[in-house]
């Protein structure tokens, strides 16, 4: 009876949770919420200060006792408390126009393919005491594969690889279930960095984290591009500690990410050994399909192909596909409850 009324006054929601932005879809309403995954926390009375795209415009521009940090790392969560709060006020944002004070939603909320039981049981605590009366959770490459509208549900082999913020998650899918994945820490952040030092070692000028993701966007690639393209990087100078501003092309932003972009092409080409000899014949008259941020990055997909012989796309809209997997699942929950994750920790975990 109970939940019969919380859900008259909810809006049932699908949540993208991920490392550096977060996604919501309210049913019926499409993706309504598109902000990042940062909160501003006042040290001094641990009250949160700011969410969203707010607490991002004041990374690296607080006073000491202010800290604008991400409550998830790699996907997973890292501070228990700040992200019940970010979802709570993810959940309120829906609920502004109704009576919040009722709100109790179901919820569908992606996660990594290769979270433990512990970090699956973390992300489900959280969205419970944030207001959630039920809630559902399903790995990123199957939400990803439902949003691009790949027949996951088939006897067909579909190949996807989503490179997020914090993880990139490559699996292959058949059936309505995930056959063979990998789980990897290299993702977009792990470029920033990889920028960063590179600036570092080569130049000693060191780099904010948001002035390297801006380089990476702009002239950022992963294969040799037909046009050379140019960026002025500006930071502080480690001899001097002056200001200092240099050109650089993308040959030099290309050398400074080589390493982990190889890694990240290794592990799909093993992630292909080690798939079924049928779903690897599916696969190639398939392709692979190409999700996330990282994925915009240019030339991933030509390196991609020329490595695999397979053909490669980036999906259409392809920062929202888990998020549009989230609702798809949201809209007919009965037909696709088989590739929603197991919750039944019970059986798994001591309580």
């Amino acid at each position: 009876m109970l939940n019969n009324l919380f859900g008259y006054f909810s809006k049932d929601i699908g949540i993208d949770l991920g490392t550096a932005n977060t996604l919501v879809y309210v049913r019926g309403r499409g993706i309504v919420i598109n902000e990042p995954s940062v909160v501003a926390v006042n040290q001094k009375t641990s009250q949160i200060v700011a969410i969203g795209a707010e607490a991002k415009r004041m990374v690296g521009r607080t006073p000491a006792y202010i800290t604008a940090s991400r409550p998830l790392v790699a996907g997973v969560v890292s501070d228990f408390e700040v992200t019940e709060e970010m979802l709570k006020y993810f959940i309120h944002k829906v609920h502004e126009e109704t009576f919040s004070i009722f709100a109790r939603p179901r919820v569908v909320i992606g996660i990594p393919s290769g979270v433990t039981e512990v970090e699956k049981r973390a992300v489900e605590d959280a969205a419970k005491n944030a207001g959630a009366r039920e809630v559902y959770l399903v790995e990123e490459p199957m939400a990803a594969a439902i949003g691009v509208r790949l027949p996951v549900q088939e006897a067909v082999g579909s190949m996807i690889v989503d490179i997020g913020g914090g993880t990139s998650d490559i699996a292959v899918i058949s059936l309505g279930g995930i056959v063979v994945s990998r789980d990897l820490k290299i993702a977009g952040d792990k470029l920033n960095e990889d920028i960063i030092r590179f600036a570092r070692d080569e130049f000693k000028l060191l780099l904010g984290e948001r002035t390297a993701e801006n380089i990476k966007i702009a002239i950022g690639s992963a294969y040799e591009l037909p046009d050379p393209l140019e960026a002025t990087m500006r930071g502080r100078d480690l001899i001097t500690g002056l200001p200092k501003e240099i050109i650089v092309d993308d040959a030099d932003i290309r050398r400074a990410m080589r390493h982990s972009i190889n890694i990240l092409v290794n592990a799909i080409k093993a992630t292909i050994e080690e798939t079924p000899p049928e779903l690897v014949a599916d696969i190639m008259h398939r392709g692979i399909t190409l999700v996330g941020g990282g994925s915009l990055l240019k030339g991933l997909d030509h390196l991609i192909h020329e490595e695999t012989r397979i053909p490669v796309r980036v999906a259409e809209d392809s920062l929202t596909a888990v998020v549009r997997g989230t609702g798809i699942i949201l809209e007919d929950i009965d037909s696709l409850k088989n590739v929603l994750v197991n919750t039944d920790y019970e059986k798994v975990l001591p309580i």
